[in-house]
């Protein structure tokens, strides 16, 4: 079951980059993420008076750990990908994505001492160098129209999704899912609302069906369900083994994007994906070897 729910999670997260490319043609995009966190907030509210059961278990100082969890993502995440997702195309947002398990081991190696082979660094330059070309050989158009800065924030969320992942592992013996998830929306609303509220944010003048519709789906179903399939995930599998089912990212976005933005990467884009890939790849069978 966990490895199923991460492989919805990593279907659900894949039309996010869809939807926020489609919704921010419309609306601000702050104003999307703080729509996005209240629906959410308010989904979570009801189920929690529905089932009356929410495992929490504080510890003096949790707080610091709260407070970081919230702050990496969905606060600065959110910030980084939103305003990626406007100088970028979702093809090649979704693909630096690829780069979060590699970061992931490497947190584990600073922050849990957990040993990271010489072929797992080799890996992480590979998918690096992948990065830089995919990065180099984009070209402004419509869609993205800086994609050099865009896939630099893109890459930023994902140091700030690691983050995340090694905290919320961390929290997921003493808290819930749901209380996690809790957790993210609500210092979401906090964050976003205060951004809304304290800068100048344009306030649509009018709200279509269909892109009103989207940000109903991003908070019920991206903000709440994804987030907690895999933070339900994570309390059951090693953070290594949860963070690899992101490489599906990558594949289901691009072929969303082809078909609902007609998004196309170039022969040279397509290689550096590759290269970004086997990256991944050779840093994975390392850490299967080593665990065999």
């Amino acid at each position: 079951m966990p490895y199923l729910a991460l492989t919805m999670a990593m279907l659900l997260w894949s039309s996010s980059f869809i939807a926020l490319k489609y919704v921010f043609s419309y609306f601000d995009p702050l104003l999307v993420l703080f729509a996005r966190m209240l629906i959410a907030t308010v989904c979570i509210v009801v189920i929690v008076l529905w089932r009356r059961e929410v495992r929490w278990q504080y510890r003096q100082g949790d707080w610091k750990w709260m407070l970081g969890m919230a702050l990496a993502e969905p606060c600065l995440y959110f910030l980084c990908e939103a305003r990626a997702l406007t100088l970028t195309s979702a093809s090649q947002a979704a693909v630096i994505t690829a780069t979060l398990p590699l970061l992931a081991a490497v947190g584990a190696w600073a922050f849990l001492k957990e040993r990271l082979p010489v072929q797992g660094w080799v890996g992480i330059a590979i998918s690096f160098a992948g990065i830089v070309a995919l990065t180099a050989t984009g070209q402004p158009d419509s869609g993205a129209p800086d994609p050099v800065l865009g896939n630099a924030l893109e890459f930023l969320a994902m140091i700030c999704a690691t983050g995340y992942v090694l905290i919320a592992k961390r929290l997921s013996r003493r808290y819930s899912t749901l209380a996690i998830t809790a957790m993210q929306t609500v210092s979401g609303v906090v964050w976003f609302g205060a951004w809304v509220a304290f800068s100048p944010t344009p306030l649509p003048t009018s709200v279509p069906l269909l892109p009103a519709l989207a940000v109903l789906y991003l908070g019920m179903f991206i903000t709440l369900g994804a987030y907690g399939l895999y933070t339900w995930s994570v309390s059951k599998v090693p953070v290594a083994m949860a963070a690899a089912f992101i490489n599906l990212i990558p594949v289901f976005t691009v072929v969303m994007a082809w078909a609902a933005l007609n998004e196309q990467l170039s022969g040279a884009q397509l290689l550096a994906c590759l290269l970004v890939f086997a990256g991944v790849v050779v840093s994975q069978r390392k850490s299967r070897a080593g665990t065999a």
